[in-house]
């Protein structure tokens, strides 16, 4: 039996961890070919170790333990230059490209007033301009393939809502909903879908660090696991603190596919209903 995504071919940014490297394993798994990229290395006004061209690493194995090929390669999603060079090598190596996810993105923290210049400024280049610069360097592959294709942009239930302290983190991931929405109409015509996908808290280590800890937990000297995850669960409908990266990445797998062959322009939430609280 074929996979969901079968002959196709994916490109992943944020691949060497996290969201990334599941979204390119959901991916390989029912089919697709993978192209890569992830900066590996550290953004200076993230409160949290980022990834390393070891993890990088470990993504091409696991994806090539699915006997499915991939291309990696270190690119910053804010130089657009360096993307759309990664992506043409990875089209010129697999031969074509179908789908994106649009996925590398940073966290950070702090009262809109206090914000430094330069975090907001990495926030909005990384969370939205290298968003735009993923589509940017894919879509005229996608249009060369002439069969359509699927670009997935990922946001979060901060694309849909507000939330203290994270003003420019809930800026990017706003403009990420107005961006897609005018990709999928500019698109439409060549039978290309792009859609966005809604995350809630997700079990990775942009959530599982000491400083979006301390942010759920301010008057708390030393927080635990345990509390954290309470103060995380109560954000949620579904009585769960966070849901696993596996969860988001069988949405974009269900967006890239012919399943979802006629739906574009929408933001679907995998939020154990945050929304509704």
């Amino acid at each position: 039996m074929s996979g969901r995504v079968e002959g196709k071919v994916a490109f992943v940014t944020g691949a060497a961890r996290g969201q990334g490297r599941s979204h390119a394993l959901r991916l390989a798994e029912e089919g697709a070919d993978i192209i890569a990229v992830d900066i590996a290395a550290q953004v200076d006004s993230v409160p949290y170790p980022m990834s390393t061209p070891a993890d990088l690493a470990e993504t091409v194995k696991q994806v090539e333990a699915l006997d499915r090929r991939i291309v990696a390669q270190q690119a910053d999603v804010r130089d657009f230059d360096a993307l759309a060079s990664a992506v043409a090598d990875g089209v010129a190596q697999l031969g074509r490209l179908d789908i994106v996810s649009a996925n590398a993105g940073i966290a950070s923290y702090g009262p809109a007033d206090e914000l430094p210049e330069q975090t907001w400024q990495d926030m909005i280049d990384t969370n939205l301009t290298g968003v735009w610069h993923a589509a940017k360097a894919a879509i005229p592959h996608i249009r060369a393939g002439g069969h359509g294709g699927s670009i997935v942009l990922t946001s979060s239930t901060a694309g849909l809502m507000a939330l203290p302290n994270l003003a420019h983190y809930v800026a990017a991931k706003h403009g990420v909903v107005g961006l897609m929405r005018t990709l999928a109409l500019e698109l439409a015509p060549d039978f290309i879908r792009v859609n966005s996908v809604h995350p809630t808290g997700v079990n990775t280590p942009m959530v599982q660090n000491e400083a979006s800890m301390r942010l759920f937990l301010p008057d708390v000297a030393n927080p635990t696991q345990e509390q954290y995850g309470e103060v995380m669960g109560s954000l949620n409908a579904l009585p769960i603190p966070w849901v696993d990266p596996r969860d988001i990445s069988n949405a974009v797998l269900f967006l890239a596919s012919d399943e979802a062959r006629y739906i574009t322009g929408i933001t679907l939430p995998v939020d154990a209903g945050s929304l509704i609280k």
